[in-house]
């Protein structure tokens, strides 16, 4: 017996209490969608908690529950949050489409309905959700590499976390724009995938490393580099610049390069003071973790050393919300 096979194509909720305009819909959109169909809001809510389409096209005005709500209660669910809606109506109004686009709408199609514009704002928006979910799988694999990283000599990989949030605060208060701080906390997770290429014996020695041991422990700010890649994003190629140069220190004495001061990337500077906090006030196993105040005095005195005096300043500037993440994210 033939099995009937799998219907792959994007799925889309249809709502309108008229039957006359759910048809014109499917005419327009059955050749190249998997359609579902309601007539009110209490079935499109149902349905989309069963079915999870890829985008809802919801009409405005329903008896009974209108379709804002409809669309207010999709977007206070977190099933059914990110699922694009467009509202499919013959209202036109300005004030309209503002409480449309206020209740959680990412579009506005006008009744009596082009066909052309339907099947072109539907694409749209389903390529968009694809490049978030795209974005968003990214962001998972480059923290999971980061951790996976982090377990070679640490065993939660907690360190990766605190650092990378110590890392967003201290570059908001460094100036950079939201976007920037947002891409340096994606970004810092790799600064130590490189040590993906160091041997066990020498990240797990417990007590100081011998200067063989340093000459192969210092590779992996540069192996972390090769890993990385040349890439277009930005993201990794922020990734690539923290990983290379963040044992570079303000007064040339680091590596792998010996940068100096502001030759050092900026992203690479705020990381080196959010990696060594981290460090100094975690358990290793060749130190016990220090106390958050002697960390903080070493970080000082380091300042136009290890570290770019200005942002040690910032730091201890941002200390209440740095020990707000370090006990979020606390080893148990």
């Amino acid at each position: 017996m033939s099995q009937i096979p799998a219907d792959h194509r994007p799925t889309l909720l249809l709502v309108d209490d008229e039957p006359t305009n759910l048809q014109i819909l499917r005419a327009i959109l059955q050749q190249d969608y998997r359609l579902l169909f309601a007539r009110d809001g209490d079935k499109a809510l149902a349905l989309a908690h069963s079915e999870r389409p890829d985008l809802i096209l919801l009409d405005v005005m329903m008896p009974g529950m209108t379709g804002l709500e409809a669309c207010r209660r999709l977007k206070a669910t977190p099933a059914t949050a990110t699922v694009p809606v467009i509202f499919v109506t013959a209202l036109a109004d300005v004030n309209d489409e503002a409480e449309g686009f206020a209740a959680g709408a990412v579009d506005y199609i006008s009744k009596p309905v082009s066909p052309a514009i339907v099947r072109a704002r539907v694409r749209t928006h389903l390529s968009l959700v694809r490049v978030e979910e795209l974005r968003a799988t990214r962001l998972q694999i480059i923290q999971r590499l980061g951790m996976a990283a982090e377990y070679k000599d640490n065993e939660t990989g907690l360190h990766v976390l605190r650092m990378s949030h110590y890392s967003h605060v201290l570059a908001l208060a460094a100036g950079l724009g939201e976007q920037q701080a947002d891409e340096l906390l994606n970004a810092a997770p790799m600064h130590d995938i490189g040590k993906i290429g160091v041997p066990d014996a020498v990240l797990q020695k417990k007590g100081k490393l011998d200067e063989a041991e340093w000459v192969l422990m210092r590779q992996h700010a540069a192996i972390g580099a090769r890993i990385i890649g040349e890439d277009s994003s930005s993201l990794l190629q922020m990734a690539r610049r923290v990983a290379e140069y963040h044992h570079e220190k303000w007064d040339g004495s680091g590596y792998p390069h010996g940068l100096a001061g502001e030759a050092i990337p900026l992203e690479a500077r705020i990381v080196a003071i959010a990696d060594v906090f981290d460090a100094l006030t975690s358990v290793r196993p060749y130190k016990p973790a220090w106390p958050v105040e002697e960390a903080v005095a070493y970080i000082r005195e380091q300042a136009g050393k290890h570290f770019d005096p200005a942002l040690v300043a910032l730091f201890c500037a941002q200390l209440p919300a740095m020990l707000e993440i370090k006990a979020r994210w606390a080893e148990d």
